[in-house]
């Protein structure tokens, strides 16, 4: 089976294809489709990221298919300098530097920093959506989507009102590069593209202006900086702001909205989230393992690589299925099935491996327990809609789902709870 991963099967039961290729050409084989080599099992997907002199990031934000020269004479303009994803040492040593030095990267720091912000947009959200009993709601856009977003533009400093804006052109560069839009879709996508730079070249002018005083992310990384361009320069502080407006929440979008379903199609799984609070934190180390948000990255070769007995030549574009990796029998057993007790669950790729290892992990963690359990407790018979049938964007790296329809069934609102008269929670996650 091939991986076709704009139609057919794998916007569907993606698993039914990474079986297949885990077992195809010892698990590396090139696909003449998307112009690619394909890694699919673990040990392999593990050495790649972990090798970064052999497998560079020089094209992991470039478009995986040819666009249209309208298209393209707008991306040209983009001067987005490359800081983490798309960097290679030393530039990418330097700038995760700054980065680690002024984002909450462990479990510890994350909950004392951010914390409090995620918690309080959880409750402004599970209550929106617990109060309007019987109705059919769409967990994707009302929260799986819309709650990560709110917290990192709660961690930028950004206004609630741009929320929109950022939402669209996050989705809008994902489809753009991992996607395969239509010639008139690429013009418009590359514009909001532009669009969107210029909006974080301006976020980082702003906070110059004001002194860079705040608590805000860029504010931190101003301060890092200290005018001096050897640690960053400001179209790079512009730059890691850029990056984070989307991957600060679509990663988190994905790994929330494929808990929801997983949960939401078995009865008992909601009911024991709802009565075992302490369940949460392993369901959605499974969760990352069975359906990762981030099921393919991209790497380029710099040199010629051996791997699984495979010569793959220099310079070639290389995707690393995560997804099928995340379900390969020589790590997982029963790898197929969706077990919350798997102990085995954290030896999952899906933040990646080595010193691309996602620094955002902590947070996506701390986020999706705490949603997932305040939801869970709010609403423990939420069910989802008859008829529903999962259906995923058509792209390369981003499992997106593109509805989440679920009927709020009777539940315990927040007015409801006792010694809560005024209908706001305050509890904490």
């Amino acid at each position: 089976m091939e991986l076709r991963p704009f139609a057919g099967t794998y916007l569907t039961d993606p698993g039914a294809v990474w079986r297949d290729l885990l077992h195809r050409d010892q698990g590396v084989h090139y696909a003449d489709d998307l112009g690619m080599w394909l890694i699919s099992r673990h040990e392999q997907v593990r050495q790649a990221f972990g090798d970064p002199e052999s497998f560079g990031n020089a094209l992991t934000l470039a478009p995986v298919y040819e666009m249209c020269p309208e298209a393209l004479a707008v991306v040209m303009r983009l001067d987005v300098p490359p800081t983490t994803a798309a960097a290679d040492s030393p530039v990418h040593t330097r700038t995760r530097a700054a980065l680690r030095a002024t984002f909450a990267n462990t479990a510890g720091r994350v909950s004392v920093q951010f914390g409090p912000i995620v918690r309080r947009r959880v409750d402004e959200l599970v209550d929106g959506i617990a109060r309007r009993r019987g109705e059919v709601v769409d967990l994707v856009p009302e929260f799986t989507a819309l709650l990560p977003l709110l917290v990192v533009v709660d961690i930028l400093g950004v206004p609630d009102r741009d929320v929109p804006r950022i939402r669209g052109w996050a989705d809008g560069q994902i489809a753009l590069i991992w996607g395969r839009p239509e010639p008139a879709e690429q013009v418009r996508l590359a514009q909001g593209l532009l669009d969107f730079w210029h909006y974080c070249q301006e976020l980082v002018a702003r906070r110059i202006d004001e002194g860079a005083t705040g608590d805000d992310f860029v504010s931190r990384v101003l301060r890092h900086r200290d005018g001096d361009d050897e640690v960053l320069t400001e179209p790079e502080v512009a730059s890691m702001a850029f990056n984070l407006l989307v991957a600060g929440h679509e990663t988190t979008a994905g790994l929330l909205a494929h808990a929801l379903e997983q949960a939401l199609t078995t009865p008992d799984r909601w009911r024991r989230l709802a009565e075992e609070p302490a369940s949460v934190p392993g369901f959605l180390e499974e969760t990352l393992r069975f359906g990762p948000a981030i099921d393919g990255w991209l790497r380029v070769t710099r040199r010629p690589v051996t791997i699984g007995g495979v010569t793959i030549p220099a310079g070639a574009r290389c995707l690393l299925l995560i997804g099928a990796a995340n379900r390969d029998p020589a790590v997982f057993a029963d790898p197929q099935r969706f077990d919350p007790d798997r102990v085995t669950a954290r030896d999952h790729l899906s933040f990646g491996y080595g010193p691309h290892f996602c620094i955002g992990a902590a947070l996506a963690r701390l986020e999706a327990r705490i949603a997932l359990g305040r939801l869970a407790e709010a609403i423990p018979a939420l069910r989802l809609a008859t008829g529903y049938v999962t259906a995923y964007k058509p792209n390369v790296a981003f499992r997106a789902h593109q509805i989440l329809p679920a009927v709020v069934d009777a539940g315990t609102l927040p007015s409801d709870r006792p010694g809560d008269p005024s209908g706001t929670s305050a509890r904490a996650a």
